[in-house]
């Protein structure tokens, strides 16, 4: 993607099977666990740059002595940071002499956690995990999630109606609330009885730990969340689990043997991790969740039904590390559906067009579409070889043989340049110079140009920097191809895409619509979404789609080509878009493609599309800037 959006989290969840002693025995260190969780944290670095925490939770340690361990920092450098100190620590231990089942941070149970925030709410106390603290073992919770509700307010609601009294109204403090609540009536409950049976001492602080339900607890809670979320806690007393929605928006693998149990974000993490083979990791079903008793046991339950599963199809596109062999595979696919599409847009002159990609995570997409290129000339060879004929000479067959698809790397990215420093049109110069060119590689007014990448959000990037920069190249034409739909609505479900003004697409609609002299359209729409508030969940639709309506995707694409054509550019620029139709064809069982469709798999997420709608009215439209 040529245009940075902060998207989603990533989680990994740890727990060690045996004693400490035996990893020091069979690995060299008591602290093999620790180093697991560092290098699949460092191999989800993508999934978030904003800050990172860890917790350790110690499973066997002695009254009077530390047994739930949590660091966190912020800022890109944080999993380094964290893990200096971690290091730190434990060498000042062994300095000490301290025994490894006492050194701190090294323990059989890990949480580890990268966070982008998507919500404009940054800081420490929002970094993951959270702790919830309690003198009691079971009564201690540590939380840490890729997830966003769409209905916090609700959830907030209840919870208050209840009599509690949360210090903080984001989703994450919420779910810790709501979770720890549950959990200290439950234990409580269970705390009574095993004192009526006569429990007392230890013996009464097993029976609680022991009679922990932590699917029950999941399943009360988890009945009012609206959103998409793999949230991953644990006890102080040991008792784990993993959990995924029920429309399976979110990403959650999972791996485990005699020795470990592993959970992350993404599979190849995982593979790369414990060095596995792609059948040996699995994926958490939509609903499901992965418990884990303090003594080891593991359980798989379905918490809720799984409703509609609609994986996010950006994972495919986009989030995900390419290294997948499934993610891979449907990258490649979806470079090769677009072969049709561009080489019309080319008029099938293949012999006067260069192909590259613009950003690295469209290097994949590339591969498919240039081995899409190669299975159309090689039809056009094999025609030509037969028509030259039993008789034809070695040198025509060359020649036929010889012919190749033209590719270069005509796009670079350069350094960050330090665009801060200036201000208005030296501002905007810096940033037209983000990219650079490899020069002298096309023929000048002669040679088509074909850049492909993997989404196009707002447009800013091609506009003011990619177009400009290829522009100097002196090309017949410029055809930028985006390997994803148009773009169209807002996310909620975790990614940084929430405000309708951000989407080209959703400007070139109303550019259309205005030309059309159908501006009634756009009050109609917001009309509609300030009476839908007075909606039920199952009479709630997207409002927004009649913005669309009307208008062919042709139609669309045309009127963004000439949204990201800067002023003066000294030859024609058009795009080619993927269709929704062939991204599901390319990402089967990932139809979570609500930005491109407008299917929103919740109510919750059809009611945010309709509020965004409504701000972009409030502060565009009626107060007649736009």
């Amino acid at each position: 993607m040529s245009e940075t959006i902060k998207h989603e989290c990533g989680i990994v969840q740890i727990r060690l099977r045996k004693p400490l002693a035996y990893y020091k025995e069979k690995y060299g260190s008591a602290s093999w666990g620790l180093s697991k969780l560092y290098l699949m944290m460092e191999k989800q670095h993508n999934r978030g740059q904003e800050g990172a925490g860890i917790a350790a939770i110690k499973l066997e340690a002695r009254p009077g002595t530390e047994y739930i361990f949590r660091e966190r920092a912020g800022g890109s450098g944080a999993i380094s940071e964290i893990f200096d100190k971690v290091n730190g620590a434990i060498a000042a231990g062994h300095r000490e002499g301290i025994s490894d089942e006492d050194l701190p941070y090294v323990a059989q149970f890990y949480i580890g956690h990268l966070r982008y925030s998507t919500t404009g709410r940054s800081g420490l106390q929002y970094v993951h995990p959270f702790l919830r603290r309690n003198n009691w073992r079971a009564r201690n919770l540590c939380l840490a999630g890729n997830f966003n509700l769409t209905n916090v307010e609700t959830v907030f609601n209840r919870i208050v109606s209840e009599g509690q009294h949360p210090r903080n109204n984001s989703d994450t403090f919420i779910m810790l609330e709501q979770l720890g609540c549950m959990l200290d009536t439950q234990c409580e409950k269970l705390y009574n009885q095993a004192q009526a049976d006569g429990c007392v001492g230890q013996a009464l602080n097993d029976r609680v730990e022991e009679g922990l339900d932590l699917a029950a607890i999941l399943r009360e809670a988890s009945a009012f969340w609206d959103g998409g979320y793999v949230i991953t806690g644990a006890t102080g007393s040991g008792d784990s689990f993993t959990f995924r929605d029920k429309w399976g928006i979110r990403s959650a693998h999972y791996y485990m043997d005699e020795e470990v149990i592993v959970v992350a974000s993404e599979r190849a993490v995982i593979q790369t991790a414990l060095n596995l083979p792609t059948e040996s990791v699995r994926e958490l079903k939509p609903g499901e969740a992965l418990l884990i008793r303090r003594n080891g046991e593991v359980v798989l339950e379905q918490i809720n039904e799984p409703c509609n599963p609609r994986p996010c199809s950006f994972e495919r596109i986009y989030f995900s590390r390419g290294s997948d062999a499934a993610i891979y595979r449907e990258r490649k696919r979806l470079g090769a559906l677009l072969v049709d599409s561009i080489l019309r847009e080319v008029d099938y002159d293949i012999d006067h067009t260069v192909f590259s990609f613009i950003p690295n995570t469209a290097e994949v997409a590339y591969y498919g579409m240039m081995e899409g290129l190669d299975r159309y000339l090689d039809e056009i060879k094999l025609e030509r070889l037969q028509a030259l004929g039993p008789d034809a000479g070695t040198e025509r067959i060359r020649e036929i043989l010889a012919h190749k698809v033209r590719t270069e790397k005509l796009a670079i990215k350069d350094i960050k340049l330090r665009t801060f420093i200036s201000e208005g049109e030296k501002r905007n110069d810096l940033a037209a110079h983000v990219y650079d060119i490899t020069y002298d590689t096309i023929e000048k007014g002669v040679d088509n140009i074909v850049v492909i990448d993997d989404s196009i959000v707002r447009g800013t990037t091609l506009r003011q920097s990619i177009v400009k920069i290829l522009s100097r190249l002196q090309p017949r034409k410029i055809v930028i191809v985006s390997s994803s739909p148009q773009v169209r609505y807002p996310d909620c479900y975790g990614i940084d895409m929430s405000r309708m003004e951000e989407f080209i697409a959703f400007h070139a609609a109303i550019n259309l619509l205005k030309k059309a002299g159908r501006s009634e359209v756009i009050d109609r729409v917001y009309e509609k979404c300030v009476a839908s508030h007075e909606q039920s969940d199952s009479e709630v639709q997207n409002y927004v789609k009649e913005i669309y309506e009307g208008f062919t995707y042709d139609e669309l694409t045309a009127e963004i080509s000439r949204l990201v054509t800067p002023e003066g550019c000294p030859c024609p620029v058009s795009l080619v878009y993927q269709t929704v139709e062939k991204l599901r064809e390319a990402c089967r069982g990932n139809e979570g493609d609500w930005y491109f469709s407008g299917d929103y798999p919740t109510p919750g997420g059809t009611r945010i599309v309709n509020r965004a709608f409504e701000n972009y009215y409030l502060k565009f439209v009626k107060k007649g800037d736009n």
